[in-house]
């Protein structure tokens, strides 16, 4: 019976193939969608993500650039095309943040005495004086 199986003799694990590798010819593009890049095992079908190592089937989506809304929030190409450093990008879009919110309170309060108006006017200079603080702030903090 020994006879009967080929490579009998030889000492292999369970989860090595007991015949060698066949080779096929397939096209490249369809063989290099079918095995990992990062560790070079097979994909099992339908899989979206490496089940040894975890890489994404598709890398090339993750390489796309942004689009939409997406483009508007990119803060590392803000932050360039200012020529500011992080914290003096902070710093202005909080300044920015406060001059928005000093022009909607008046919208939102009714001032219907004289001591609602008043109110209404501190309120706004306490915007104006934190959008005064946070601008200041950006320019001591950006790039010399």
């Amino acid at each position: 019976m020994a006879h009967m199986a080929q490579n009998y003799e030889e000492r292999q694990e369970f989860w090595k193939p007991v015949v060698s590798h066949r080779q096929e010819a397939t096209p490249k593009s369809s063989a290099t969608e079918q095995v990992c890049q990062s560790c070079g095992s097979d994909f099992l079908m339908g899989s979206r993500f490496c089940h040894i190592c975890g890489a994404d089937r598709q890398v090339n989506l993750a390489d796309s650039q942004p689009t939409g809304i997406t483009a508007w929030f990119d803060f590392a190409g803000l932050r360039d095309a200012l020529g500011q450093s992080s914290a003096s990008l902070v710093a202005f879009i909080l300044g920015c943040a406060c001059l928005i919110a000093a022009a909607i309170t008046g919208f939102l309060f009714n001032a219907t005495t004289l001591l609602d108006w008043q109110a209404v006017q501190l309120w706004r200079i306490e915007w104006l004086l934190a959008a005064a603080a946070m601008f200041v702030a950006g320019v001591l903090l950006k790039k010399k």
